[in-house]
């Protein structure tokens, strides 16, 4: 109990109170796509302007997610992909709206890192595929080329960081995350990954893991809390399996704690209850795993398993339900204590399956982009309250705050709430 304690009192000390509609990283604030907003819109129209609070353009590519604080929203973007004529100079910027109007408030460039291969002539690829992290003082960017910026509330550049050495298989699409004076990004690569650890202020190096053992990957980290303690799950074992797939670490010093063997490569972990839901994203088995062993918990923390297909987009637990949207437009419905999947349909009209879900307070879930999305209701029936088009589809999963989605196109960016 003691140890719990003081985990709470630095969690209270060392972050700024989050606003009660804060959205500040992927996923949101607790990386679970959950929001307790009730208030969100069902129905949205973009040719009739129905529940459209205000549109604006973008100023270049990117897949990454929008975050929100207070009354900002932030996105970052890289130079437009012109399929015929390709840049002569790539170009990558965090962008800052005001949330109520859309205003551009401030465009910031950060140079290019070292990693140059271009991922650019596939969907969704680029260099603005990671979502950004703020704590209310500064914004915390990471692009595809292998650089964390820190960026003040003016816009104005803090600290730059290239992450060395570099080798990834496309460009780095992992989003940063933050815990206590620090922001931790996962360099998943080919030829050995690292887990790194940034003061906020500085940007200077905390602690620095070599994971020669460890795949790549692109999916987020996701802190829990584990008997008071704080873990931090990752998962990199590129497009095969690995003894080590899935693991455990203290994000106060780095140190593996536990690992499991699986895969893991684009889909980010969910937390269920007391345990912690996992899969590649490129299809096969999935876990729910005990995140408080030590060592091999393969045979040990494992609760069950079951065989997924290939879903890029990251999963989503909803009371005794987890839910996984996968590439093929089919989503599936599970049964958080067993397994068993209780549902399995695939979604009309949908444009984007790479959007992760996320769900409200009213018991529906978005599968929502700026192209055509669905809201269904959670629970153990699929049912679809409403299709909802815009037109504008990108990859992008949402963001929710202040009783609004946030979802950025292809080539604007929109705020739907209720009219």
């Amino acid at each position: 109990m003691p140890t719990r304690i003081l985990f709470l009192a630095a969690l209270l000390v060392l972050h700024p109170p989050l606003h009660a509609d804060d959205w500040p990283q992927f996923r949101g604030p607790h990386g679970s796509g959950v929001s307790p907003d009730a208030n969100l819109p069902l129905t949205w129209n973009g040719k009739t302007g129905e529940n459209v609070l205000w549109s604006a353009e973008l100023l270049g590519d990117g897949i990454a997610s929008p975050i929100v604080w207070k009354d900002r929203v932030f996105v970052a973007n890289a130079t437009r992909r012109d399929p015929k004529t390709p840049p002569k100079k790539l170009e990558q910027f965090l962008a800052a709206y005001e949330s109520t109007s859309g205003k551009l408030l401030w465009n910031t460039p950060v140079d290019p890192g070292p990693w140059k291969r271009g991922h650019t002539g596939r969907p969704g690829g680029g260099y603005a595929s990671c979502t950004p992290a703020t704590d209310g003082e500064r914004v915390y960017v990471l692009f595809g080329t292998s650089v964390l910026s820190a960026i003040d509330w003016e816009g104005k550049p803090v600290w730059r960081q290239e992450l060395k050495p570099h080798n990834y298989d496309v460009e780095m699409a992992t989003s940063p995350i933050l815990f206590e004076k620090t922001v931790i990004v996962f360099c998943g690569m080919q030829n050995g990954s690292r887990l790194v650890a940034f003061d906020r202020k500085s940007g200077d190096i905390v602690w620095d893991k070599d994971l020669k053992d460890t795949g790549y990957g692109h999916n987020t980290p996701l802190i829990v809390e584990v008997q008071g303690a704080p873990r931090l799950i990752l998962m990199g074992a590129g497009l095969g399996a690995a003894k080590n797939a899935i693991q455990g670490f203290d994000p106060r010093t780095g140190e593996r704690i536990w690992w499991c063997e699986g895969r893991g490569e684009t889909a980010s972990a969910v937390k269920v209850g007391e345990y912690v839901f996992c899969d590649s994203g490129r299809g096969g088995p999935a876990k729910l795993l005990d995140p408080s062993g030590t060592g091999d918990v393969t045979r040990t923390h494992v609760k069950w398993e079951t065989n997924v297909a290939q879903g890029l987009s990251s999963p989503l637990a909803v009371g005794k339900h987890i839910y996984r949207l996968f590439d093929n437009g089919v989503f599936v419905c599970l049964d958080a204590e067993t397994g068993k999947k209780i549902y399995s349909e695939r979604v009309p009209q949908l444009s984007s399956p790479w959007s992760s879900p996320v769900a409200d307070g009213a018991g529906r879930i978005y599968l929502a982009s700026a192209g055509t999305s669905v809201v269904v209701k959670a629970g153990p029936e699929f049912v679809v309250l409403a299709t909802n088009a815009l037109g504008d589809s990108n990859h992008a999963s949402p963001a929710i705050a202040d009783g609004r989605l946030f979802l950025l196109g292809s080539k604007k960016f929109y705020a739907i709430g209720k009219k």
